[in-house]
């Protein structure tokens, strides 16, 4: 019998997939707990409907994501911080702190855990973050760090 899954099922199959499962499998387990339904035309072409929709709202998302990573490549980020003795920055600039500023300075959210710091920023001076705003995309951000 032909079921379309409408979950994931451990060594069955992923979600949307189209499998052939004993018939007694798929009424007993699949079908009374929700995981699956039956593979009608009406279901396969519901299937084939839905997976269209996916498709274009995953575009539409990659989209947006290129639009806001060439338009942070102009956007420039200015993180105030405290100098010690003999002007040395005295802590250092976290990915929390550079979120913060850049929502306040641009209007617009970054999520703090999208920032990629490859090392503490400990100094004052300009640098270079990159930001992973989709699987297939990652803009970068320039961050400016100045005494306070």
């Amino acid at each position: 019998m032909k079921v379309i899954l409408l979950e994931d099922v451990k060594s069955v199959g992923k979600k949307g997939d189209v499998v052939e499962a004993s018939e007694g499998y798929a009424k007993n387990f699949l079908f009374k707990k929700k995981l699956a339904k039956e593979a009608t035309a009406a279901n396969m072409n519901d299937l084939k409907l839905q997976k269209q929709h996916e498709d274009k709202v995953a575009a539409e998302n990659l989209q947006a994501a290129k639009d806001f990573a060439a338009q942070m490549e102009n956007e420039k980020v200015v993180v105030k911080m405290k100098a010690g003795e003999g002007g040395k920055a005295f802590g250092s600039v976290s990915s929390k702190e550079i979120a913060k500023a850049y929502s306040e300075q641009n209007g617009k959210e970054i999520d703090k855990k999208k920032l990629v710091l490859p090392d503490a920023i400990k100094n004052f001076g300009t640098y270079e973050v990159k930001v992973k705003l989709h699987p297939k995309v990652t803009g970068t951000l320039r961050v400016q760090v100045v005494e306070e």
